[in-house]
């Protein structure tokens, strides 16, 4: 019988020949082998949580069992935790080491799954982490869950949550977060509020419904797995599928691969070895202040590594330190107590005590807490050498902190007042202090050129809503001037918003949809900006044979998921962004500049980035702009007054739109079945719009179909069947008889000549799917 002694204790290992993946022929050795290598990176996952394990004593191609009392069989040198459920109180194993890793393998115990808690003096503590489990339905491929775990990252994001990604080794993703800051409720029903706005932003990929008939076609987004009574399998376990694969951490850049799949135990190994845990470096900040110190050559504090989860929110106000040091350049060195650390900057020419100032703060790296107190000589040969003596210390209050802005008061005895810090670019800040009365906006210039004074300067705000326009008639252009008024072509596309950052491009819809990956021949507009930051509001067109916008082009480019589809659109649909508006620029925010200043610092952007469009503005007053856009064959104008500021995700009067053509938009509440040719699809779509008494009914459409839109369409609205009807006036006797109901989550657009006496469609065309529209913006234009 071989035996082995790891840490001091001893494991009698048997039938390390049995084969426990036949398709691959890994044996039992090969397992524990690959446990006992993988332990410095899986056990600090495990530590001081409560083990469930998954076993298969013959094998992945036999049964399994589930099992959460500590055998009687387990060395008595395996820590034990009890569990009071409901029922029961069960003697759950801990696993904190090499050997106790190992002996799971002994005992064929493949999947190892523990809590989101983990045990803290004896008790069951509070959750250190937050894990959405992203689940494919039928027909859905992990790069669809990798589109959803990028989502989940810009929520966690801006929460202050730095989250990171695990491939399961099953068939979905793990994303988790530490949880290293106050939530406002319960981590479950946190992460539940962000797994619902993941299904209302993307109602045709995301479900948090587990009933597995609401799955098909989709990613479920579990997060009851935040639950205290439930588990998740831990990072670097192996998984019963007929190969040995493992739930694998990955790099972020990883999940935007199209080749993205899971990864084998020898895979996740080797990676282990050259690159060392992804996880642990994810969380362990201080990892780049130890690699740049020795100990023993500098008196400065150096903590050992450490896989805990970071120190607790303290009760009491968070710390601050303010250290002179004459470096090889005198500087002075900022820092705040945040997430058991300290969040650090170099500050040149120091903290500002007056308002009014600027002052540039360059981040560094993440300091231990015991460097609060820290004051001596580094030595020269040593990073940082030079000698560092306490300018000031005290407490502070956070006032707002998000990604890119820190707002905060300091209670020192030198220094006092409010202050921000600003991320202007990569580790670039500017540090301010502001009066409380300070909020006001920057003034304008003369020019329409932004002010160059300081309070307005501010992070680049994400996920921005974009400004709406009311509907108006032909008549109402009578009264708009040329004086007041500027008029622009309506471009038949999809709203988006474009953020840049870093030469880099992020697209939205109105809605908050992520169409950065749909749109990847927009990508160059991020290097043609190049070192500015902006957010630019505009519109995603596809262009005809006679320059035209197409929205039937379009939709050949709108809801594509599949990496392959979307590059075959791209070569024949190429896509277009017509830039109109101007809202954030270098630094500041333009929001409350009028429409007319605003669009000249557009014109002068677009001159210095090659390729940039900006249609030209219509000259003459509205009624012949109006006309210009009807021999253009154009959908119509916008009309925006000289003065208005920009009002995100508002529908005003001061900007107006008028139609050459009637459109709107509808959501799909049922189908009549077709006949003859259309026979294995529908004939026609029962169409409704939302009002006080629930969904309205306004007729049906059965014109404007591609052979492809009937196919499409098809599948889809058979998953969204239901048997009662969702309208609250319904249609006639002759239209229900034979309907088809379905729940109304599509969203489509209809042209149309003209509303009759009774509020129905006359004579509307099938314009296409409005993906980027949700179901309750619908609305009577």
């Amino acid at each position: 019988m071989p035996a082995k002694t790891i840490e001091g204790h001893r494991l009698n290992l048997t039938h390390l020949d049995k084969v426990l993946y036949p398709d691959t022929g890994t044996s039992k050795g090969e397992i524990i082998e690959y446990l006992e290598a993988i332990a410095p990176a899986m056990v600090p996952h495990l530590s001081r949580r409560p083990v469930t394990r998954k076993r298969w004593p013959n094998g992945v191609d036999s049964g399994f069992f589930f099992e959460r009392q500590a055998p009687a069989s387990i060395p008595k040198w395996v820590p034990r935790f009890s569990v009071h459920h409901k029922d029961r109180t069960v003697e759950y194993p801990l696993i904190d080491s090499t050997a106790g890793l190992m002996l799971m393998g002994q005992l064929a115990a493949l999947e190892l799954h523990v809590p989101q808690w983990t045990v803290v003096k004896g008790e069951p503590g509070p959750a250190t982490r937050l894990v959405f489990d992203l689940d494919p339905g039928a027909d859905v491929e992990l790069s669809d869950c990798a589109r959803v775990a990028l989502a989940v990252r810009e929520h966690l994001a801006a929460a202050g949550l730095p989250p990171y990604p695990v491939t399961s080794g099953s068939k979905g993703i793990h994303v988790y977060a530490q949880l290293t800051t106050n939530l406002d409720a319960e981590p479950s029903q946190f992460a539940h509020r962000i797994a619902n706005q993941l299904a209302r932003d993307w109602p045709d990929l995301v479900t948090t419904t587990m009933a597995k008939t609401e799955r098909s076609g989709k990613v479920f987004v579990d997060w009851s797995q935040n639950n205290p009574a439930k588990t998740t399998v831990v990072p670097y376990s192996l998984r019963g599928r007929d190969e040995p694969t493992v739930a694998a951490p990955r790099e972020w850049s990883e999940l935007e691969d199209k080749s993205l799949r899971q990864l084998r135990f020898d895979e996740v190994l080797e990676r282990f070895r050259s690159g060392g845990d992804l996880l642990t470096a994810s969380l362990d900040s201080l990892r780049t202040y130890r690699s740049k110190r020795h100990r023993g050559q500098t008196p400065e504090p150096i903590p050992e590594p450490s896989t805990d989860a970071r120190a607790p929110i303290p009760d009491e106000e968070p710390s601050f330190v303010i250290q002179e040091h004459h470096a090889t350049n005198l500087h002075w060195d900022f820092r705040l107590e945040h997430d058991g650390v300290l969040l650090s900057w170099a500050v040149p020419k120091g903290v500002p005590a007056r308002p009014g100032t600027n002052r540039l703060a360059v981040q560094t790296e993440d300091h231990p807490l015991d460097y609060r107190t820290f004051s001596g000589t580094i030595p020269t040969s040593q990073y940082g050498g030079g000698r560092v003596e306490i300018f000031d210390s005290g407490s502070y209050a956070p006032i707002k902190w998000e990604a890119g802005k820190l707002v905060f008061e300091l209670h020192g005895d030198r220094i006092r007042g409010q202050y921000a810090l600003i991320n202007t670019r990569a580790d670039q800040w500017l540090m301010h202090k502001i009066k409380k009365d300070d909020e006001r906006p920057v003034p304008s210039n003369n020019d329409g050129k932004p002010s160059t004074a300081p309070p307005e300067l501010s992070a680049l705000p994400r996920d921005l809503k974009p400004m709406l326009a009311t509907l108006h008639t032909a008549d109402d252009l009578k009264s708009k001037v040329a004086r007041e008024w500027s008029f622009e072509g309506k471009w038949d596309g999809i709203r988006a918003v474009a953020e840049v950052l870093d030469g880099k491009l992020r697209l939205h819809s109105r809605s908050g949809l992520d169409l950065t990956s749909t749109y990847p021949d927009l990508a160059w507009i991020g290097p043609a900006i190049g070192e500015h930051t902006a957010v630019l509001d505009g519109e995603i067109v596809t262009l005809d044979a006679h320059d035209v916008t197409s929205f039937a082009a379009l939709q050949n480019r709108m809801g594509l998921r599949r990496p392959a589809d979307i590059k075959r659109a791209t070569e024949k649909y190429p896509a277009e962004f017509f830039v109109f508006d101007i809202v954030f620029l270098d630094g500041t925010s333009l929001l409350t500049k009028k429409y007319i200043d605003r669009r000249r610092i557009l014109e002068k952007l677009a001159a210095t980035c090659e390729g940039l469009t900006v249609p030209a503005r219509l000259n003459g007053d509205g009624e012949q702009a109006l006309e210009e856009s009807r021999r253009r064959g154009w959908e119509g104008i916008v009309a925006k007054r000289n003065d208005s500021p920009y009002l995100p995700g508002q529908r005003g009067q001061s900007w107006a739109k008028v139609k050459n053509q009637c459109t709107q938009e509808v959501l799909v509440g049922g189908y009549r079945p077709g006949k003859g040719a259309r026979a294995d699809s529908f004939g026609s779509l029962l169409l409704g719009i939302p009002d006080e008494n629930g969904l309205r009914y306004i007729g049906r459409v059965g014109t404007g179909f591609t052979d492809t839109t009937l196919e499409t369409l098809s599948r889809t609205l058979k998953r969204f069947s239901r048997k009662t009807s969702p309208f609250s006036t319904h249609p006639r006797p002759a239209e229900r008889k034979d309907a088809v109901w379905v729940t109304p989550r599509l969203v489509g657009e209809v042209a149309f000549t003209e509303w009759t006496t009774a509020g129905l469609l006359r004579h509307p065309t099938w314009r296409g799917l409005r993906p980027d529209k949700k179901p309750d913006e619908v609305h009577r234009e």
